[in-house]
């Protein structure tokens, strides 16, 4: 169903590293939509009219409407202590959590969840939770592949602004800004197909 939601858990450590790269001033909403131009020209150039394979694969597209913090938080429980001592290299455990909702109208709120939450010697030096949303309508895709595009390629669009948030905000706790690796959520959707698969075998 569109409405469940994904979790995936990433252990990692030293992911405390700067982060070198600016948000975007103005993302690009409507994803293959040059593509399917060029390959309508190409025809056109061609006098073959006939909708190839790879028309029919470029006319997916997803636009966003519009993307929006809906909820964040930051703490710092040790400070200033951990700020003055210093602490050795962290341990930091981040979770991913992917929902959406059918607003209405082909319009869906996508909504992409990272914590992370950083120790150091059995002391917690931050914990970032960060729920950010987007709406986005898909376009030209089959009702079959719309649970897909919308749980797969809406956060991956979403993901790059959610990561430099998260980057500023331990940035601004008195931490280096933390980095989170890109995420593959081709595998969190298929994890989430396997947990709501295991929750019928059980049921």
């Amino acid at each position: 169903a569109i409405y469940a939601s994904s979790c995936v858990q990433i252990h990692t450590r030293n992911q405390i590293i700067a982060l070198f790269t600016k948000r975007k001033a103005n993302p690009e909403i409507i994803m293959a939509k040059e593509t399917k131009k060029s390959k309508k020209a190409a025809a056109a150039d061609t006098g073959n009219t006939q909708p190839s394979g790879d028309d029919a694969n470029t006319s997916r597209q997803i636009v966003v409407h519009a993307q929006y913090i809906k909820d964040l938080s930051f703490e710092n429980p040790n400070a200033p202590r951990v700020l003055i001592e210093g602490a050795s290299q962290p341990d930091v455990e981040i979770t991913v959590n992917v929902g959406a909702q059918l607003l209405g109208d082909n319009q869906y709120e996508v909504t992409l969840n990272l914590a992370a939450k950083a120790t150091a010697n059995d002391t917690a030096l931050f914990l970032v939770d960060l729920t950010y949303a987007g709406l986005v309508s898909p376009q030209g895709t089959p009702d079959d592949e719309i649970n897909a595009l919308i749980m797969i390629e809406a956060p991956r669009l979403l993901f790059p602004f959610a990561r430099a948030i998260i980057s500023d905000c331990t940035r601004d706790g008195g931490f280096m800004p933390l980095n989170i690796q890109p995420v593959d959520f081709v595998a969190v959707y298929q994890h989430n197909l396997a947990q709501q698969a295991a929750a019928q075998t059980n049921n």
